[in-house]
């Protein structure tokens, strides 16, 4: 008996030791969870007032390689660059631009240059980057593209500008100029900017004579570079050096700051060879006087009446008989809306649209006539 009520008792202390080691249990992974919570309390806590920083894999321009890299491109072209005045009889600067050399042969270096620059010039010369004096000849110029083409003696030329292309660079690429903002004294000024913008259409006017002036449109590549008086004529250049506009035009206005305007050099170089040889640019010429519709005084002058449904376009006061207009059926009194579908609303515009084409081609005109909406063929085979 004695014997199995020991047994028994040995039976609840095992029981007994066996809760025991369960409760342990329970608490330690109590403890452990407390802990764990308390510590990522606390790394929170430490995070929100030592932010740690983030490194994120991201390429980063080295400052040096661009410096080198437009050091380079500046000396690709610097020497190429000169300032151009236009001389007075009695040798004194009468005004003064910039200009650049993109050729040469055994002879002489070609240099381009806005046709403003040297308009109505009887003597022009140069300043080098060396500070040399040469004399300049004009060979052509060409007013509605602003461009000139000048020569110099062969022996004078520093270097020669490599040409580029700016279709071949992206909006936001850098860019730069040399020019000679102020004259001679700053000859050889170098200004850096990004390429702003492609393709842009500015109007501008030009004077045919003392008191009358054409206005035209010409197709520009912005950037925000500084350009000054001074700068008409240079180059603006890319990271490789080569040319890809010629700053001709700074849009004026208290209210806006870095617009400056270049012609891109791919365009000019389509006219080169013509003015090299002194002979005009020939464009097509349909034989039309053109008024904008807009122009009120003019049409009262001319007792021409608009219907009132038509909102926009260029009139024919004159059709000149003999010439594609007047062969293609115009007749004086029509208005024109299109050409080849681009819709037209200023002389300018008309003008910019028929440019776009050469001696030969064939554009379809859209006009009215008694409030009727016309359309014909016109080839362009005169020329100015």
């Amino acid at each position: 008996m004695k014997d199995k009520v020991e047994y028994i008792e040995n039976g609840k202390n095992n029981k007994s030791n066996k809760s025991n080691v369960v409760i342990k249990v329970i608490i330690i992974s109590l403890l452990v969870v407390a802990s764990f919570l308390i510590g990522v309390g606390l790394m929170y806590l430490y995070g929100i007032k030592n932010p740690r920083i983030v490194t994120k894999n991201r390429t980063i321009s080295n400052t040096k390689v661009t410096e080198e890299a437009i050091e380079d491109a500046i000396k690709k072209v610097y020497d190429s660059v000169l300032c151009i005045e236009v001389m007075s009889d009695d040798g004194s600067v009468l005004s003064s631009g910039t200009g650049f050399v993109y050729a040469k042969d055994d002879k002489y270096g070609y240099v381009l240059t806005n046709a403003h620059v040297v308009s109505g010039a009887t003597k022009v010369q140069g300043v080098l980057s060396n500070n040399n004096s040469v004399d300049l000849t004009i060979l052509g110029s060409d007013s509605y593209t602003d461009l000139a083409v000048l020569r110099m003696d062969v022996k004078n030329v520093l270097q020669v500008a490599s040409i580029g292309d700016s279709k071949n660079i992206g909006i936001g690429n850098t860019v730069f100029t040399v020019g000679s903002p102020m004259g001679s004294s700053y000859a050889g000024t170098v200004t850096k900017g990004i390429l702003s913008g492609k393709d842009r259409l500015i109007e501008t006017t030009t004077s045919t004579n003392v008191f009358n002036t054409e206005s035209y449109i010409v197709k520009v590549i912005q950037t925000d570079a500084a350009i000054s008086p001074g700068n008409s004529g240079g180059p603006l250049v890319d990271l490789a050096g080569d040319v890809i506009g010629i700053t001709s035009l700074k849009l004026v206005d208290e209210q806006v700051e870095g617009m400056g305007f270049a012609i891109p050099i791919e365009d000019a170089m389509n006219y080169v060879d013509v003015l090299e040889q002194g002979k005009a640019i020939e464009r097509p010429l349909v034989g039309v006087q053109l008024l904008d519709l807009t122009n009120k005084y003019a049409l009262y002058r001319y007792g021409i009446n608009v219907d009132s449904s038509i909102k926009a376009g260029v009139i024919l006061v004159k059709v000149n008989p003999g010439y594609p207009a007047s062969d293609g059926g115009l007749k004086d009194g029509d208005i024109v809306t299109k050409i080849d579908g681009n819709n037209i609303t200023t002389v300018s515009e008309f003008k910019y649209e028929l440019y776009k084409h050469s001696i030969g081609d064939t554009i379809e005109v859209t006009y009215y006539r008694n409030g009727k909406e016309k359309k014909t063929k016109l080839k362009l085979n005169k020329t100015n």
